[in-house]
C-alpha cells in the first residue's frame, strides 16, 4: 500500500514553518532566496538570510513573501521545493496551507501554482484561513466559541481576528509588524544620533531594549555609518529611545482593535469581554506588550507562548486529527 503524507504550511513573510506528519516535527527556515546575476540561485532558507546585508554586488537576497501574501510566484516555489525536498512526500501528498483572512481568489489559486511542480506534481492543496489554525493552537473551540478575539502579531502585519458561529465573522489586517518596528528604530537611530544602522542591527536593539513595561534601563553600543562624514563610527542606543519609538505604532494597532471591537455584535462582544483577547505571534515576544493591549483596552489579555509557532501548531491539530479536515477548504469547493 502507497503511504501518503501530509504536510501542514505557513508561509510567514519572515519564516516558512513546515509541519511533517509521518515524522511528527516541525521545520522553520527563513523566507529568503539570493539570487546571482538576478537569474541563479544561488541560496535559499537560512542560508540566505546569513547572506542578507553582506553579499557581493552581483547576488541579491529577496524576500519573496508581503504581508503573508505570495508576493514573488516563482521565489516562493523556489522556497518550498526547498524546504520540502528534505522531506519523504509518499504517494498524492496533501498540503495544507494557511492563508490571511482578506485573501483573494486569484491570490488562493497561486497556492496551486507553486505547489504543482515535480515532485509535488500530483499533490492535494487545502487552505486553511489563518485565525482558525491559530484558534486551534490556542484551545479555543472553534464550533462551540461565542466570541473569540486573535490577533496575531507577526512579520509585517498584525491580524486581528473575531470567531464566532464556527466561522471567522471579522478580521482585519493592520499593515504593522515586526519589520515596521526595525524600520522606526533605523529612522529613530538617525534622527537621534546622527548615524545609520543596518536593519539587521536595528533588530537586535529591538530584541534587547524594547519594554513596553518601561522598566528596563539597558543601553547598547552599536556600529554605524555616520549620517554626516559617511564614515563607520559606533554610538550607544538607550532602551527609552528604542521603546518611545515603537509605542508610535503600538498605539496604532491598539486603536485599530479598539475600532475591530465596536464593529463587533453585541453579544459576541460581551463574550470577548468575558473570554479575554488571545495575543500571539512572532513580535509578541517583546516584553510588557500584552500589558500595554490591556491597560489601552481595558480587556484582559491571554499571551500565548507560542509565538511565531502559533499558526503551524494549529495546522499540526488539524493535520493530525481528521475530524478537523472539515476546517480547510479548496477555493474550488468553497462558495464566497
Amino acid at each position: 500500500m502507497l503511504f501518503t503524507n501530509m504536510f501542514g504550511i505557513d508561509l510567514g513573510t519572515d519564516s516558512i514553518k513546515i509541519y511533517d506528519h509521518s515524522k511528527g516535527s516541525i521545520t522553520s527556515e527563513k523566507t529568503r532566496v539570493a539570487i546571482r546575476k538576478k537569474e541563479t540561485v544561488f541560496a535559499a532558507g537560512d542560508a540566505a538570510e546569513e547572506m542578507r546585508e553582506r553579499t557581493p554586488q552581483d547576488i541579491q537576497v529577496y524576500t519573496p513573501m508581503a504581508n503573508g501574501r505570495i508576493g514573488d510566484i516563482s521565489l516562493v516555489e523556489v522556497l518550498l521545493h526547498y524546504v520540502l525536498d528534505k522531506c519523504y512526500l509518499g504517494y498524492r501528498p496533501k498540503l495544507f496551507f494557511t492563508v490571511p483572512m482578506d485573501t483573494t481568489e486569484i491570490e488562493k489559486r497561486a497556492y496551486y501554482t507553486i505547489s504543482h511542480r515535480g515532485r509535488l506534481k500530483r499533490c492535494r492543496v487545502f487552505l486553511v484561513e489563518k485565525p482558525i489554525a491559530d484558534a486551534l493552537a490556542l484551545g479555543i473551540p472553534v464550533s462551540k466559541t461565542n466570541g473569540s478575539m486573535i490577533i496575531n502579531m507577526g512579520a509585517q502585519s498584525t491580524e486581528v481576528s473575531v470567531i464566532a458561529d464556527q466561522r471567522v465573522i471579522i478580521s482585519k489586517v493592520i499593515p504593522i509588524g515586526g519589520n515596521q518596528f526595525d524600520a522606526s528604530i533605523v529612522a529613530a537611530v538617525r534622527r537621534f544620533h546622527n548615524f545609520q544602522i543596518s536593519y539587521k542591527t536595528a533588530g537586535e536593539l529591538k530584541q534587547r531594549l524594547a519594554d513596553f513595561t518601561g522598566k528596563n534601563t539597558d543601553l547598547m553600543k552599536v556600529m554605524g555609518i555616520d549620517a554626516t562624514t559617511g564614515l563607520p563610527r559606533d554610538g550607544v542606543v538607550t532602551s527609552y529611545t528604542i521603546t518611545v519609538t515603537m509605542q508610535e505604532l503600538m498605539h496604532t494597532i491598539a486603536e485599530e482593535i479598539e475600532s475591530l471591537l465596536k464593529r463587533t455584535p453585541p453579544q459576541v462582544h460581551r463574550a470577548i469581554r468575558e473570554e479575554g483577547i488571545y495575543l500571539t505571534g512572532g513580535s509578541t515576544r517583546l516584553p510588557g506588550v500584552d500589558q500595554y493591549l490591556k491597560d489601552y483596552l481595558d480587556l484582559p489579555v491571554k499571551l500565548s507562548s507560542l509565538y511565531e509557532l502559533c499558526t503551524i501548531s494549529g495546522l499540526k491539530e488539524l493535520v493530525t486529527h481528521e475530524s478537523l479536515h472539515k476546517l480547510a477548504f479548496t477555493p474550488k469547493k468553497r462558495n464566497y
